[in-house]
């Protein structure tokens, strides 16, 4: 088991933008209502980097800002864990059909941003950050995979983390092997030790698979074919402020357990 502790919250998704919005929604207080996701602008980065940023690591950044504004922690103190099941398919795409043609020249900037730790990349440029930075994937079960790095990392290093969930949708023919409907992304500050802004201590752990989580009641299907939307039943429990616990799925045998407990309480 390991512990810590969540400082702050950013969201980025259809009807769900920003955490100020979400938390009323995720928490039952307000009705969800369908709206499409404003196209992120990362302010963090320069004018020249967003000119460059994929769609994937604007997303990213977009529910990565919405987690470090509100906070006291900056960014260049905090070390960051990304998890994408996907990377950016539109790119994968472009590049695809780069390649499938006569000329078989690839831009080389859609080659810089299809590395998959691009937003990674363009994070630390844009808060200076020279703290540890890691890149998970783990197909459906990469936000799970995700926090459990970030969680041992916090554990591990005694240093804050931000864990950068964010998954969009492939364009056709890709979108036929793998039908994400939305984007979505979300963020999570945590760290090793009770903090004067903690909203939640939570502990983590691998439990033998039983039944997971479910999705709040008000997500639409449209938004659970999200790998990373799969958060969902964490930041509601975070939005309700309630002790609980909530069950992800991680391997065929195993779950990821995190128990939380509002700070103060």
């Amino acid at each position: 088991m390991m512990e810590f502790w969540v400082i702050s919250i950013g969201i980025a998704g259809p009807g769900l933008d920003g955490w100020a919005a979400a938390r009323p929604i995720l928490a039952g207080e307000t009705e969800y209502r369908p709206a499409p996701l404003t196209p992120p602008i990362p302010k963090l980065l320069s004018a020249a980097e967003r000119r460059r940023c994929s769609q994937s690591a604007r997303l990213a950044i977009a529910a990565a800002q919405d987690a470090l504004l509100p906070g006291p922690l900056q960014g260049e103190a905090i070390a960051t864990v990304f998890t994408s099941s996907d990377g950016d398919g539109a790119i994968t795409q472009e590049i695809c059909e780069s390649l499938a043609g006569a000329a078989r020249e690839v831009s080389p900037t859609s080659f810089h941003n299809s590395v998959y730790n691009a937003p990674a990349g363009y994070w630390s440029i844009a808060t200076r950050s020279q703290l540890s930075s890691t890149s998970v994937c783990a197909y459906d079960v990469s936000f799970a995979a995700g926090l459990l790095e970030a969680a041992t990392y916090t554990t591990v290093e005694r240093c804050p983390v931000m864990l950068v969930a964010s998954d969009l949708p492939f364009p056709r023919p890709l979108y036929g092997i793998r039908p994400v409907e939305e984007s979505f992304a979300a963020a999570l500050l945590m760290t090793p030790t009770s903090h004067p802004d903690a909203c939640m201590r939570c502990e983590i752990a691998l439990a033998p698979h039983q039944a997971i989580t479910a999705f709040p009641a008000t997500i639409p299907e449209s938004l659970r074919s999200n790998p990373a939307a799969r958060s969902l039943p964490l930041l509601a429990l975070l939005a309700r402020q309630a002790t609980d616990t909530v069950r992800l799925e991680y391997t065929d045998e195993s779950d990821l357990v995190i128990d939380c407990k509002p700070e103060g309480h």
